[in-house]
């Protein structure tokens, strides 16, 4: 038991931005590899099938209530508040506030829960799955039953992880959502064979043994979850101290927040929507592409600013604008010098990249993707613009760009994909555009607000990476048709060595062009790269 403390201590520790970006971005990498294999698990039975659109439907409405009622929502309003509590002292404040948002965001997503195991017909007959076959809408229902304690148990785990992200812990936080993905994993393996107890068959399988699995992914990341608070200090009360400051503070704070999380999210049920009046398995495939476009805007818009974001507010905290300002502009360079060469690779080799979600590639899944590639770069932006405001303890503005946003994307995806008989790649497009409009108008605002955000010198040093991306794409498009995909079965171990080898040759033409470009960002890669290679020569 001791050595299990001591271990977890040591996880523990306070990190650095550096590391605890590193650390997010290798655990998202890490969490998206397993992601990626779950889906070509699942994909190898159900893709094409009504039991896969099913699936995915299940999913909307209760990752719905999640992402309106916690996810983002509470970190970036809890945090903050949290933060100031630290900052002065005043322990006992910080743990009333964190035991008192513990047990609403737990009430109120129970509350969620059972209300979408009541209403679950409805929900999916009128609201996320009208286009699908009777049998398809009766599973759909019977699988979101199974999966609506998610933001029920995703909500204490969020807000444990909350906490341990505002004292800079990061170890347990970026490790919970790998645990997921292999609870999943057992799902799709183990339990859609059955399960067998003592002789007796207590579940026949199918794909309500993935949905099982989900929860079973679930119940384990709370549990990581919960480790991560060793030696915290945290008094735990079951009671909302209604009269905290603090935790008063946060209910004036997440409304706003809450809403912005949320609408966002309509676009998601739109798009499933409508998706579900096109051909059986277009709800999955445009789900999958639409995964696979967030593989590196987890791994760089949202690992990024989520580490950057405590030290965003500490600044502010400070009362040292100009430093958050440089701060501000230092992360959104990081982010558009890793997401313009990234969206491109994404976009040349999108054939790739449908394999490693289903054996032998999907055109639809491959078309998709090449249209949503557009949005990696603004909706990895998006993530520390909307941040800058979280920082300055304003939720209202990115409530008001969202709510203009979706809208927008809202009016385009159906006037593309049946006005304009466009299909399912209107649905891509109008998202690729809303993500453009949004980030837009946001640093418009912020660049009011903060006077030279955008100054000369930023402005030069983007249109440099611009134009090695220019040139890198030249690269990737000559690697990608030197080693094109051959038709037929194709196994992950054998497309995957051509893959590497298109996105490592990219990126080092990229590196390349920017060290001659003179642009700062590179140096510390190229320092590490010298350090793992030459680091024992020089000691």
């Amino acid at each position: 038991m001791g050595r299990f403390q001591s271990v977890v201590a040591r996880a523990n520790k306070k990190l650095t931005l550096q590391l605890a970006a590193a650390l997010l971005a290798g655990s998202t990498l890490v969490s998206s590899l397993l992601g990626l294999f779950r889906d070509r698990l699942f994909n190898a039975q159900y893709l094409g099938t009504a039991a896969g659109d099913a699936y995915t439907v299940a999913f909307t409405v209760p990752d719905f209530m999640y992402f309106i009622l916690v996810s983002g929502a509470l970190s970036v309003t809890f945090i903050p508040v949290f933060n100031q509590r630290l900052a002065s002292g005043n322990r006992k404040s910080a743990w009333e506030l964190s035991t008192s948002v513990l047990n609403l965001m737990a009430l109120a997503t129970l509350t969620a829960s059972i209300l979408i195991m009541v209403f679950a017909e409805p929900l999916v007959a009128y609201v996320v799955g009208p286009g699908l076959d009777e049998a398809g809408r009766s599973l759909a229902v019977s699988l979101m039953r199974v999966v609506a304690i998610n933001p029920f148990i995703f909500a204490i785990a969020t807000v444990i992880s909350s906490m341990q992200q505002a004292v800079g812990r990061f170890s347990f936080f970026a490790l919970a959502p790998t645990i997921y993905n292999v609870g999943i994993i057992i799902g799709i393996t183990v339990f859609t064979h059955g399960i067998n107890l003592f002789g007796w068959q207590i579940f026949d399988g199918g794909v309500m043994g993935v949905a099982l699995g989900v929860v079973l992914g679930s119940i384990l990341q709370l549990l990581v979850s919960v480790i991560g608070l060793t030696g915290m200090g945290f008094d735990y009360r079951f009671k909302i101290y209604w009269r905290n400051k603090g935790f008063r503070k946060v209910l004036s704070l997440l409304p706003a927040r809450s809403l912005d999380q949320g609408i966002d999210y309509v676009n998601s049920i739109v798009e499933t929507n409508l998706a579900s009046r096109m051909a059986t398995g277009t709800v999955r495939a445009y789900q999958q592409a639409t995964t696979l476009h967030m593989v590196p805007i987890n791994l760089i818009g949202v690992a990024i600013s989520t580490a950057a974001f405590p030290n965003m507010t500490e600044r502010l905290n400070q009362g040292r604008p100009d430093l958050f300002k440089k701060e501000l502009q230092t992360v959104l360079r990081v982010v558009i010098w890793l997401a313009l060469p990234v969206a491109t690779i994404t976009f040349f080799a999108r054939g790739y990249l449908a394999n490693f979600v289903n054996n032998g590639g999907d055109r639809m899944i491959s078309d998709l993707l090449g249209v949503l590639a557009v949005a990696i770069l603004f909706r990895s932006v998006y993530h520390i613009a909307s941040r800058s405001f979280y920082a300055q303890q304003d939720t209202k503005t990115p409530l008001y760009i969202s709510l203009v946003s979706v809208g927008f994307n809202v009016f385009l995806a159906i006037a593309l994909a049946f006005w304009l008989d466009w299909g399912v790649t209107g649905i891509a497009v109008a998202a690729a555009l809303a993500a453009i409009v949004e980030v837009v108008i946001l640093f418009s605002i912020m660049s009011i607000r903060l006077k030279g955000l955008f100054d000369i010198i930023f402005a030069h040093a983007v249109a440099r990476m611009m134009s090695a991306t220019g040139f890198m794409a030249i690269v990737t498009y000559g690697m990608v048709l030197w080693l094109p995909l051959q038709g037929g079965e194709q196994s992950f171990f054998t497309t995957f060595p051509s893959f590497a080898l298109i996105a490592f040759v990219s990126m080092a033409a990229y590196i390349l062009l920017c060290m001659m470009l003179k642009l700062e960002e590179p140096v510390p890669v190229i320092r590490q790269i010298k350090r793992m290679m030459f680091g024992r020569v020089g000691r």
